[in-house]
């Protein structure tokens, strides 16, 4: 794996020892820092003031009364602030004067320059109406993100909804000018958008019937304020007015201009999906994704044979449990079973549903528990478990997690697919618990929100490789502290890894070496136990997010493979609870700077150890198998994103996936 000078330096400038010498230097150097984590504070609140949308997620109201320009040239103005913004930093601060955690601090915002240069090459390349585009984020984002307590919060949640019409017409200009390129969706993605365009349209205002999701949060937002004594019935009729009208006059217009370009455009898209490499410059805009997404350096073809080793190791595994368990015939045929099989669902209706959101709480209380016997610190934000709103759910769709507010006005939000809960088995709910929930995406961002003495950005970007990484470790470590007791939910976690590593094969394989869809679904049906239309979901987010789903399993090998250095190099010393610390102590960071983290506490408390390239790439022991985790070892009985304006490294989007 190479790795650019710039991550090279990351790697290196942050793996430097204190030794005492360096501790009188950084003691001087204090002020220094104080200094620079004020600049790159008021950095990040100029930055944020570029982004109403990201103001608002972050639980405030500034700005609230607009969307963030989606324009090409507000981008531009936005990547020009950012240029100005670094070179600003370094005319005013010497890196070499500065303590150690503040030099990382300062290659993490001279590299984040060199992100946006990146993605910004290859805006033009993004599909911007797949179905969790703009269409579908931008009212849910009003829905569950705009936070309505007063009068003038409604009067801005009008004021948005008016300015839905325009600012859609906006992402049509653009993917209009990337089809004009050759750019295109595959053809599914205009099927699906144009379907669920008919859903966001349907409903009151618009029509007869119940009312629109939409237009239904609107009216509980106004209620909300009658009943608190805040907004009286005239004014409360007043508003609902305003909304519908703004929903009949200028929304529905700007979704019947989307849906016109999107069944006129939609034969050129082709009959048969293809990846990214079909694209103008395909090869190297995946190459970049990859970069982007993984924080690493590998290269397609490292990530294919890593996921095929992964799965290999994993299928092994399965054969196991499913002797274990006792079922007789191959493994492929205990897949069928579990496809098939009425228990491992529950019923597809109401009760059903509220049996499956029951299950995933009890699990999240469970660990809740436990927690202590691994953590040090505990978030403080609440967590509750959700169904996705039925104009943006889809049978098989992927779980993901919303963030809590940083003012603690919203709690975090853990989301469940259940349009079809045969789509949805019930033996991966714990893994999908611990993923999204605790301790995984809700535990690691929420206690980065919550850090203290640290430059506010680094408490809310967030790094795909490292944060996806994490929620896949932490299904194993719950495996460590003897979770899973029933077999077949433990199926379901090596389902849920073995899904991650097929995401290697299956991401490379339709953007690298020209897979097609039915190659994939192929693959990836005969690696899994998950239903078919769960798997052809997944492999359609592949088409539309090329790169992303790779993230995940690069990051949970690197943690590991950490996390084994740090157990062969401290020996007795090694303590887990400080190893977590160690990982999420400091923020979402990129790969070598998490790995430089780990290094600086090996070398305080006297170790040393030296992993091989290979091992540091693929996170795997020298047999090519995980070695024993070390609390077993003791013999202890130890689990495509709407578009924002600023991709890679935002405030953790709404909809990130599991």
């Amino acid at each position: 794996m190479q790795l650019s000078r710039r991550e090279f330096s990351l790697a290196i400038g942050a793996t430097i020892f204190a030794v005492p010498t360096a501790r009188v230097a950084a003691q001087g150097a204090s002020t220094t820092d104080a200094a620079f984590t004020a600049f790159l504070d008021a950095a990040f609140e100029a930055e944020i003031m570029l982004d109403p949308e990201q103001l608002t997620s972050l639980g405030r109201k500034e700005q609230q009364d607009r969307f963030t320009d989606p324009g090409d040239a507000a981008a531009d103005a936005r990547l020009a602030w950012r240029r100005a913004n670094v070179a600003e930093m370094k005319k005013r601060f010497d890196r070499a004067a500065l303590g150690e955690d503040a030099r990382v601090s300062y290659d993490m915002w001279l590299l984040e320059l060199e992100r946006a240069e990146a993605a910004t090459r290859w805006r033009g390349h993004n599909y911007i109406f797949d179905r969790n585009g703009p269409h579908t984020g931008l009212p849910n984002f009003l829905i569950n993100q705009h936070r309505v307590d007063t009068p003038a919060d409604m009067e801005a949640y009008a004021l948005r909804v008016a300015a839905l019409g325009p600012t859609l017409d906006v992402y049509l200009d653009r993917a209009k000018a990337s089809a004009a390129k050759g750019i295109r969706m595959p053809g599914f993605a205009y099927d699906q958008s144009i379907e669920l365009i008919g859903q966001l349209t349907g409903g009151a205002p618009f029509e007869g019937g119940a009312d629109n999701a939409l237009f239904a949060d609107a009216k509980a937002k106004v209620a909300g304020l009658v009943t608190a004594g805040k907004l009286d019935a005239a004014a409360a009729d007043a508003f609902t007015a305003r909304v519908a009208a703004a929903m009949t006059g200028s929304l529905k217009p700007a979704y019947d201009r989307i849906r016109a370009w999107l069944e006129t455009d939609r034969a050129a898209a082709g009959a048969e999906p293809r990846g990214a490499g079909a694209l103008p410059d395909g090869a190297a805009y995946y190459n970049a994704m990859l970069r982007l997404q993984t924080t690493t350096g590998m290269t397609a073809d490292e990530i294919h044979d890593l996921g095929l080793s992964e799965v290999a190791r994993i299928r092994a595994e399965m054969e196991a449990l499913k002797a274990t368990i006792g079922f007789e015939g191959k493994l492929e045929d205990f897949f069928a079973y579990l496809r098939s099989d009425d228990r491992f669902y529950v019923a597809n209706d109401d009760a059903g549903r509220a049996a499956y959101l029951g299950k995933a709480e009890d699990y999240l209380a469970g660990m809740r528990a436990r927690l202590p016997e691994q953590f040090g610190r505990l978030p403080k934000a609440g967590l509750i478990v959700k169904r996705v709103e039925a104009f943006r759910e889809e049978p098989g769709g992927a779980a993901h997690y919303s963030p809590a507010a940083l003012d603690g006005s919203r709690p975090g939000i853990y989301y469940v697919h259940l349009a079809d809960t045969r789509a949805t088995p019930i033996f991966e709910i714990e893994g999908t618990t611990y993923h999204e929930g605790l301790p995984g995406h809700h535990m690691q961002i929420a206690l980065a929100q919550e850090m203290t003495g640290t430059p506010e950005f680094r408490r809310n970007y967030f790094y795909g490789a490292y944060g996806e990484g994490w929620a896949l470790y932490v299904e194993r470590l719950a495996k460590e502290m003897g979770f899973y007791t029933d077999p077949y939910s433990d199926f379901g976690r090596l389902g849920r890894e073995i899904w991650r590593a097929i995401r290697l094969v299956v991401d490379t394989g339709i953007h690298a070496k020209g897979w097609s869809e039915e190659q994939a679904l192929a693959y990836y049906t005969a690696n899994s136990p998950q239903p078919v239309a769960k798997i052809r979901s997944e492999i359609r987010r592949y088409f539309v997010t090329p790169g992303q789903a790779t993230s995940y399993k690069v990051g949970m090998q690197r943690i590991l493979a950490l996390r084994e250095k740090a157990r062969v190099a401290l020996g007795d010393r090694y303590d887990q609870k400080l190893f977590h610390e160690i990982v999420l102590g400091r923020g979402s960071v990129p790969l070598p700077v998490l790995e430089a983290q780990v290094d600086r506490w090996i070398a305080a408390a006297g170790g040393i150890v030296r992993f091989s390239r290979r091992e540091r790439m693929a996170g795997i022991g020298r047999e090519g198998t995980y070695p024993a985790p070390p609390l077993q070892r003791r013999g202890l009985n130890v689990g495509n994103p709407p578009q924002t304006s600023h991709p890679i490294t935002s405030p953790p989007d709404p909809n990130r996936k599991t």
